[in-house]
């Protein structure tokens, strides 16, 4: 037995001793059972793995066996001399490690340094800002420059108006603010061509300012009204969830347009009754003369039977016109939102209802290979109800080919990274 070639040398216990030390028993690693073993990852989930690295809570076919090989890497710490020596011929050197993964990082995908190097160096940039508190003080400003010079020049000029007089600054204004407001009451006229020339220019600049600042100054605090609502009833503990979305558009987080309309329409009444009370105590009209003559007011007709004569009365009218005149511009703007708002649902309800003919199905299709996607099918249906034009649709083209730098129909991280530089 001694002799046998055949056998192997280390069996026997008077062997020579061989040339090379033995590597130590290796404990072998039990295999991954059936639940063990985790799902094939997605191409996504692969991509996004290959550019940011393996998630903290995410475990590969290796790691979820890491804890059956404690006990080999316990025993491996034992032997750190012996370490570099562990391929023997009882485990295959091609076989993978238990603790590597077969992932790696792509030698062409960016550096995670210059990626985020780039978001920290390009600020997202925000929308413009329409600061509605600089519109009211521009029109507050603009407003107090155009009837100073209107007071200015009537009291330069005030031989030169047909008017009955109480204070020459009162008079100014009201004439000023009764002009602005194009109601022309016809109580004070101007009776000369440098009066008449300046008339018509004040007009012409009154009318563009109205309808451009204090329009903003009004919708700004129609808006506030509108937010203050919004919150109390938000806030409040009413448990009539009907009547909360009867009033507000859950969904749109807005005030519903219908309910605009009724708070516009009521401050045009509450302005209409004050109107009504002043004339009636401070003019001494009657309550039917002194309610038309504030709905007249209210609506810039101003047939001019009817007009302030007092101070006190012209003092109010300077105020009570200008807020009610825009007031209720206001209201007829919000009931043709309406109107629109109306419309438009319909037409977009209309349009879903209905089943694509072939015509349809051919203008939809863009790229014309043959089927309809997804997106161009919403592009078409966007462009039915008129939220969209193909106007719109060109522009939106225009900034995506600017982005994709390698006209391959998409738009890479490359393309983005390399844009932003």
């Amino acid at each position: 037995m001694e002799n046998e070639p055949l056998l192997p040398s280390y069996l026997s216990p008077r062997a020579s001793p061989h040339p090379y030390p033995l590597p130590s028993p290796i404990s072998l690693c039990p295999l991954p059972e059936h639940d063990e073993i985790s799902i094939p990852l997605t191409p996504s989930e692969l991509k996004e793995r290959i550019i940011f690295g393996p998630s903290e809570h995410t475990l590969t076919p290796f790691d979820a066996s890491s804890s059956s090989s404690v006990n080999l890497e316990t025993i491996d710490n034992n032997n750190n001399n012996n370490n570099n020596n562990q391929n023997s011929w009882l485990l295959d050197p091609n076989y993978p490690s238990w603790t590597k993964s077969n992932l790696h990082r792509s030698k062409t995908a960016p550096a995670m340094a210059v990626i985020n190097d780039f978001e920290h160096s390009s600020p997202v940039s925000k929308p413009p800002q329409f600061g509605k508190n600089s519109i009211v003080g521009q029109s507050v400003v603009l407003l107090i420059l155009y009837l100073t010079l209107g007071v200015g020049i009537y009291s330069v000029f005030k031989d030169h108006f047909k008017a009955t007089e109480t204070h020459p600054i009162v008079d100014a204004l009201y004439f000023c603010i009764v002009t602005m407001c194009t109601i022309g009451y016809g109580d004070i006229t101007p009776d000369s061509t440098v009066t008449k020339l300046f008339s018509i220019l004040f007009v012409l600049v009154g009318f563009g300012f109205i309808d451009i600042l204090l329009s903003g100054m009004v919708s700004y605090v129609l808006d506030l009204q509108e937010n203050y609502l919004l919150r109390s009833i938000k806030s409040g503990n009413s448990q009539s969830h009907d009547a909360r979305s009867y009033i507000i558009d859950v969904k749109k987080g807005r005030m519903r347009i219908r309910m605009k309309v009724a708070l516009a329409l009521g401050v045009v009444v509450l302005c209409i009754g004050i109107g009504v009370a002043v004339m009636h105590f401070v003019e001494k009209l009657g309550w039917v003369d002194a309610f038309y003559l504030s709905v007249m007011s209210v609506t810039t007709v101003g047939y001019g039977d009817r007009a302030f004569q007092s101070m006190t009365g012209r003092i109010f009218a300077s105020i009570w016109l200008l807020v009610s005149t825009l007031a209720v511009a206001r209201a007829f703007l919000y009931l043709a939102e309406a109107r629109v708002d109306k419309r438009h649902r319909r037409m977009a309800k209309w349009v879903l209802d209905q089943d694509m003919t072939v015509a349809q199905f051919l203008a939809a299709d863009i790229d014309n290979n043959g089927f309809v996607s997804k997106s161009e099918y919403v592009i078409y249906k966007l462009k039915e109800m008129g939220k969209i034009t193909d106007k719109d649709v060109m522009l939106i083209c225009k900034q995506f080919e600017r982005l994709d730098s390698g006209n391959c129909g998409r738009i890479t991280l490359g393309d983005l990274m390399e844009h932003h530089h």
